[in-house]
């Protein structure tokens, strides 16, 4: 399964007032594992940034002189998610100024979420955490994402960030602990369909955030490595005045008949 992290940075908060896209990151992930594949960009917006956008980003408009257009880089942009499930927080805010960005290019409009599948990891946070703050920043710190290098947000950074939260708000443990209570299939359906209307909401997509099935490999120790083992033992019982626990386990173990 191909997901893309993605986030934007903006002139403003709202597009219909005409706000536009400056800044585009997108981490890609391949069977829960990122790939080290990324999509970052920035963009002139052709109008000023307001007071509000940029003490949240730091980047002025004179900074943005110099770089490509949304309608330059749409093609290669689209190319890239297409057929891809995009992961986002707070899925709504980015689409629409992506929709807007789209619409404003030649030809019949395609907006990005007919293009791709789109879950909102703010509201799947919101089913996980009811009743807890939610933000990135929330998330990063309950899950032990180290954001401590991130003075001021930024599209690719964010992205990389959320990437990590991600991987590990949907990883087996969580999904174990909501299936104690609820079911592994409740669960499933529940992760799945957390985005609304805006998430996947198949119960085979959403296990495959989970542990995949089947039979983990075992790596037996070497020969080298069994003598050592017995070397530390004998330490241990020579030291311990022979109450060596490893040891009357291995006996007990090797007491027990074979089926």
């Amino acid at each position: 399964m191909r997901q893309i992290i993605l986030d934007t940075e903006t002139t403003g908060l709202e597009v219909s007032q005409g706000h536009r896209i400056i800044e585009i990151g997108c981490v890609e992930i391949i069977s829960r594992r990122i790939t080290g594949r990324n999509f970052h960009r920035y963009l002139n917006p052709d109008r000023d940034i307001d007071e509000g956008a940029f003490r949240v980003h730091g980047i002025s408009r004179q900074q943005l002189m110099n770089e490509p257009r949304f309608a330059e880089i749409a093609s290669e942009f689209l190319s890239f998610v297409e057929g891809a499930e995009l992961v986002i927080h707070n899925a709504a805010f980015d689409i629409g100024f992506l929709n807007a960005e789209i619409a404003r290019l030649p030809g019949e409009p395609r907006p990005v979420d007919t293009l791709c599948g789109v879950l909102d990891t703010l509201k799947l946070a919101r089913e996980i955490h009811p009743g807890q703050r939610n933000n990135l920043d929330a998330l990063s710190k309950r899950y032990g994402v180290d954001i401590s290098q991130r003075d001021l947000h930024g599209a690719l950074l964010d992205a990389q960030i959320l990437a990590d939260v991600f991987l590990a708000m949907t990883g087996g443990q969580s999904a174990l602990e909501l299936g104690e209570s609820r079911g592994t299939r409740g669960t499933i359906m529940r992760l799945a369909s957390a985005g609304g209307d805006l998430s996947i909401n198949n119960p085979s997509r959403a296990a495959s955030w989970l542990r995949p099935e089947g039979l983990l490999p075992v790596i037996r120790a070497t020969t080298t490595e069994l003598a050592a083992h017995e070397i530390l033992l004998d330490h241990i019982a020579k030291s311990s005045g022979g109450k060596c626990i490893f040891r009357e386990f291995d006996s007990e173990v090797t007491a027990v008949p074979s089926a």
